[in-house]
């Protein structure tokens, strides 16, 4: 009689609100590629729109409501829990309940069966909530947790630090998803041999891929992601007039949405380049491999925000990068793992929008240069972040805490 998988329960406020949807599939993608080795549920929260229960491609999903439906849209749009908080104070009543729905709804999965294991996907909330239910449900299951940027880098003061030193000291495992987080999570006191870096995939083989039956749009930039302030999306606008004065007929595309769009549109009114700044809002993954292999180059202005928030590593470079589009990208700590600068890419001063501008002009002008770029990242990328061996890493880290205790084993 085969083996019964181990039972996983994966913990995320960022998931599909429905298939194909444009909110960011990462956690989705890697839990799916992982039902052939666990037994997997995935508790989020619901959205307006959203079933309650579903099954996607063998995972059991459970969405569990926290406010008014109509109003459950903390976790969904407009860059994440963070953003929609620092773009609408209101936006903090929500997260009491918020916080007590996901506790209450871990609490009586804990207790209504059993489980080999808990992936919480970022420090807090998920991980926080994990611990506190553990204890109140008194079940002692293993706990992985994995920071993707903004948990770890943005809340900052005492009691923020205290609370990450807490879930990480209590996770059995912590992945991080660059060199620059692992760093950051030592600095919180934490064993080096505990942290395993293991970035999130792309799927390099069917859907991230070039296409040269379609021919490239001259000039055509093209940003994807959310519009907030770690993106850079200000510099960007600022260095494109000395773009355009070396290439009028540039256009920039920004596939993305989020708090800050509306201060763009007036930044780009302002500066006089509306006419070449097509704002498509977000848009649902089936349809970004198409713009990346019409542009001419992916441009991701990436910075530090005030805030200290920052990218934890940048999926959509490896995205651009696997649909052969060259990138440009503001020079910040987690995205070295991804641009070797002047080699997959070209890595640029995230504060100075004259380097951006310069180095935009030097690639529009040096079709070698920026094949040379597209054929290096694509080999980059396609060994080291395919989905293929992404999933088969985090398989080892999850399969760690079972087979350290006898009982589960």
């Amino acid at each position: 009689m085969p083996r019964p998988k181990p039972r996983l329960l994966v913990l995320t406020s960022t998931f599909p609100r429905w298939r194909d949807d444009v909110e960011p599939p990462f956690v989705f993608e890697l839990s799916r590629r992982l039902t052939d080795a666990f037994d997997i549920t995935v508790l989020t929260p619901r959205s307006p729109g959203s079933l309650e229960r579903e099954t996607l491609d063998g995972l059991r999903v459970v969405r569990f409501p926290y406010f008014l439906r109509s109003r459950e849209n903390l976790a969904s749009h407009g860059g994440g829990i963070l953003n929609r908080l620092r773009a609408n104070p209101l936006n903090y009543l929500l997260v009491p309940p918020f916080l007590i729905g996901q506790l209450w709804a871990l609490v009586r999965v804990l207790r209504d069966d059993e489980w080999d294991l808990i992936h919480a996907h970022w420090l807090i909330p998920q991980g926080l909530v994990a611990l506190l239910a553990r204890k109140l449900a008194r079940r002692p299951v293993a706990l992985v947790c994995t920071s993707h940027g903004g948990d770890l880098f943005a809340l900052r003061g005492s009691v923020f630090r205290a609370i990450k030193r807490a879930v990480l000291h209590e996770s059995t495992r912590v992945s991080v998803v660059s060199e620059a987080m692992r760093d950051a999570v030592i600095a919180l006191g934490i064993a080096p041999e505990k942290i395993a870096v293991i970035p999130m995939g792309v799927d390099l083989r069917e859907r991230f891929t070039p296409d040269p039956r379609i021919p490239r749009e001259k000039n055509q930039l093209l940003f994807v992601g959310r519009l907030v302030e770690k993106k850079g999306m200000g510099l960007l606008f600022t260095a494109l007039p000395r773009v355009l004065r070396a290439f009028p007929d540039t256009r920039l595309t920004i596939a993305g949405g989020g708090p800050l769009e509306s201060e763009l549109r007036q930044l780009a009114a302002s500066l006089r380049i509306s006419d070449h700044v097509d704002f498509k809002g977000m848009v649902p993954q089936s349809d970004l491999p198409a713009l990346y292999r019409r542009a001419i180059l992916f441009v991701a202005p990436f910075l530090v925000a005030d805030s200290g928030d920052q990218e934890g590593f940048g999926l959509v470079l490896v995205e651009a990068m696997g649909c052969g589009c060259p990138v440009i990208c503001g020079d910040v700590p987690a995205v070295r793992d991804i641009v070797l600068d002047e080699n997959t890419g070209f890595l640029v001063n995230p504060r100075n929008p004259v380097e951006l501008a310069d180095a935009i002009v030097e690639l529009l002008a040096d079709p070698i240069r920026r094949d040379r770029y597209a054929v290096n990242a694509r080999d980059h990328c396609a060994e080291a972040f395919d989905w293929g061996t992404i999933a088969l890493r985090y398989g080892v880290l999850l399969s760690e805490p079972l087979n350290e205790d006898p009982e589960k084993t």
